[in-house]
């Protein structure tokens, strides 16, 4: 499992467009969220370990947030050729068997994932609501095998701010998971390939 840390896009960093195929066939573009008090976007998948680890806290977290007025959305941007556990298909049974309740969307050129500037999964993305980036960063310190807890603590502070009109502090830690699976030679020029320190 190689560890890989989050790019930490520049805040401010206006929320690039996506119209994505979500697990329920329809499409979803970043348009259907304007009415949103702001929008978290999560690059995610189904078989990596450390979205597994917050499956359950993910979706209670995302089902909270978005009773509050928040959008929040999951693309997964896997190679499926060599991931075929992160293809569409699986993406609907996933999103049926974790009760994700948000778009589960399914990026197959990569170019949404290259847009975020997305390296792991999970990688975490919220936008104001006048979809400016305010926070880009780990969910909590929990991980796989560390025993610490999974509590949302750094994201749910995050968007606590948001939903009040408030500052979000920059001291933000990286997300941490796999990396992106990558279609072949078609790796972004700011991926390094280097695990996470």
């Amino acid at each position: 499992m190689v560890k890989t840390a989050s790019t930490m896009l520049p805040l401010g960093t206006e929320a690039p467009e996506f119209s994505l195929k979500n697990v329920d066939g329809q499409t979803v573009s970043l348009n259907d969220y304007q009415d949103s008090k702001g929008l978290l976007v999560i690059f995610m998948c189904n078989h990596c370990p450390f979205v597994v680890h917050l499956r359950e806290a993910l979706a209670s977290f995302a089902d909270e947030y978005m009773t509050k007025g928040l959008g929040v959305v999951g693309i997964s941007s896997n190679d499926v050729s060599t991931h075929p556990d992160d293809s569409p298909e699986k993406m609907v049974e996933e999103a049926a068997a974790a009760g994700y309740h948000f778009a589960y969307l399914y990026d197959p050129t990569q170019e949404v994932a290259k847009a975020y500037k997305a390296a792991c999964t999970p990688d975490f993305f919220l936008f104001d609501q006048e979809k400016k980036l305010v926070y880009r960063g780990q969910f909590d310190d929990s991980r796989p095998g560390n025993e610490k807890p999974i509590s949302g603590a750094d994201l749910r502070a995050a968007c606590d701010a948001v939903l009040a009109g408030a500052p979000v502090t920059t001291d933000q830690k990286p997300s941490i998971g796999c990396n992106i699976k990558w279609q072949e030679g078609k790796e972004p020029e700011y991926f390094t390939g280097q695990p996470a320190v």
